[in-house]
């Protein structure tokens, strides 16, 4: 499987060498240009904004572009230190003393810590949302729970409720915004979930103190990833605390992992810049086809290295709190359909669970997986927070979905069913694979406008599918292509794994 990850790694190094080599070309190695490019730009807010101090003894600005990545590199890293060793170190404790209450001690930890950090007004108004939507669920009614908790979420996502309820905690803390919004917003996600299974719960109700529980579960609390209630009550009151063979190994593994790409990603915001280039258009213009490319898939790359190094770190500490918590997004270069393109498993998790599976069913009808998408990517743009770019992200990813399915249909019908089982299964796949490349480019564009701008995105588009026509384009194609081709064999490989394990299992329990 390492050759995949190599593939990836070989395919940025290749894009950016041509943007790097492309950049020197057109600015720095000549001399005149840039000095009048400098004359010109000294005071564009585009570099001057992003570029901070960084290491000094390098003599290297740091890339400061994207507001997470530098809170993580900076003010938040301390605090996450202190609260997430914290918590490792009481969990054990008291897994050790008490495993069957354990559960009731996070949430103790989880309400000091957010009283420590945030205040009381904050638990206040935490707990007041808790409230409503436990109260609501009682009445066990689903679509009541979903208009209880849109609503709930769109105070906090909408003005004037916005400023209204955050004018009840005022502090001078450094993350008070980060962490009042990120709270709020995954609390009423948690909620939601929680109002939900107790609707699908026949004999009695969930307590309030479960709903609890859930909520202030202190490494999920802030910034997720969200575990759905059903998972998260089930696994933090199994008295049974045994571990797996290797398990331990296979965290500390994780752990280091996620060290290491944290301090891989520094090196690059402070040599790369691959976050700044983009905002400023005069210079983008400048660069080619392929340097165009790479600065678009690499902005893709470094969102879901983030989104993977966060949810990470606060995996290994719930896998050491013996909880089996939503993985990392599956990574970016091996997405080539627009089903499994997710940076937030947990958030994608709830969603399928909740609206896009259950209104979809077996996502195989045109007009109902219209509207399990419609639903989807509405309350997608609540939790995100309605504004123009979220509302054109969110029209071209529904769009992709559906078109999807309706080029599968389209290709399921006659002569080309015919003649797709005429052919050997490599040759499918190979046409397949075509097509593949092409969709994932749309999902780099349609991605990539709400990373960086819809000026950016179409200046992409525009480069790769009609000026670099045909070279260019046939040509980004082709290494797309290539790669796509190793990730389906991977998957082939991987299927044909499980089905003979299943088939092993199988014969195991016929001869017992």
């Amino acid at each position: 499987m390492y050759i995949y990850y190599i593939y990836s790694i070989i395919y940025i190094l290749y894009i950016y060498l041509g943007a790097y080599l492309t950049f020197h070309s057109v600015i720095l190695n000549n001399h005149e240009h840039f000095v009048c490019y400098i004359s010109e730009n000294v005071n564009r807010k585009s570099f001057r904004e992003n570029m901070k101090p960084g290491w000094h003894y390098f003599g290297r600005k740091m890339d400061t572009a994207d507001f997470e990545w530098v809170m993580w590199f900076t003010k938040f890293r301390n605090y996450i230190l202190f609260a997430l060793s914290g918590h490792v170190i009481f969990a054990k404790i008291c897994s050790m003393l008490s495993p069957k209450h354990r559960s009731l001690i996070y949430m103790i930890y989880g309400l000091s810590a957010v009283f420590v950090s945030m205040g009381w007004t904050y638990i206040t108004l935490v707990l007041s949302h808790c409230v409503v939507l436990y109260t609501v669920s009682l009445v066990k009614r689903k679509w009541l729970c979903f208009v209880a908790g849109l609503t709930s979420l769109a105070t906090f996502k909408m003005e004037p409720m916005v400023s209204w309820q955050s004018g009840f905690v005022t502090g001078t803390f450094d993350l008070y915004d980060v962490l009042f919004y990120g709270g709020c917003g995954f609390s009423i996600m948690r909620c939601m979930s929680f109002a939900l299974e107790n609707c699908e719960r026949k004999d009695g109700n969930y307590s309030f103190l479960d709903l609890l529980k859930y909520n202030f579960y202190l490494p999920f609390f802030y910034f997720g990833p969200i575990m759905t209630f059903d998972r998260f009550h089930v696994q933090a009151n199994n008295p049974d605390l045994t571990r797996k063979q290797w398990e331990m190994w296979n965290i500390t593994v994780h752990a280091l992992v996620h060290l290491g790409a944290i301090v891989l990603v520094d090196v690059f915001f402070h040599f790369l810049y691959i976050l700044t280039i983009p905002s400023d258009m005069k210079l983008v213009r400048q660069l080619s086809d392929w340097s165009l490319a790479g600065l678009a898939y690499f902005n893709l790359v470094y969102d879901w290295v983030k989104s993977a190094v966060m949810f990470g770190v606060i995996n290994t500490v719930s896998r050491l709190d013996h909880l089996d918590p939503p993985q990392p997004p599956k990574c970016i270069t091996m997405l080539y359909v627009f089903a499994e393109t997710h940076f937030d498993r947990g958030i994608n998790d709830w969603l399928c669970k909740y609206v896009y599976d259950y209104l979809g069913k077996n996502h195989d009808g045109i007009f109902r997986e219209l509207l399990a998408t419609i639903c989807t990517f509405s309350i997608t743009t609540m939790w995100l927070g309605p504004c123009e770019i979220v509302y054109i992200w969110a029209f071209f990813n529904c769009f992709g979905l559906n078109f999807e399915l309706w080029v599968a249909k389209f290709f399921s019908l006659r002569p080309f069913s015919t003649i797709e089982g005429v052919m050997s299964e490599s040759m499918s796949r190979r046409i397949r694979g075509v097509f593949n490349a092409a969709n994932f480019w749309a999902i780099i564009l349609y991605n990539v406008l709400a990373l960086n701008s819809l000026e950016f995105a179409r200046l992409v588009a525009t480069r790769l599918t009609v000026r670099g026509f045909p070279l260019s384009t046939l040509s980004v194609l082709f290494v797309t292509y290539c790669g796509i081709q190793l990730i389906k064999e991977r998957e082939r490989k991987l299927a044909l794994k499980e089905e003979a394990a299943a088939a092993d299992e199988a014969g195991k329990e016929k001869v017992e």
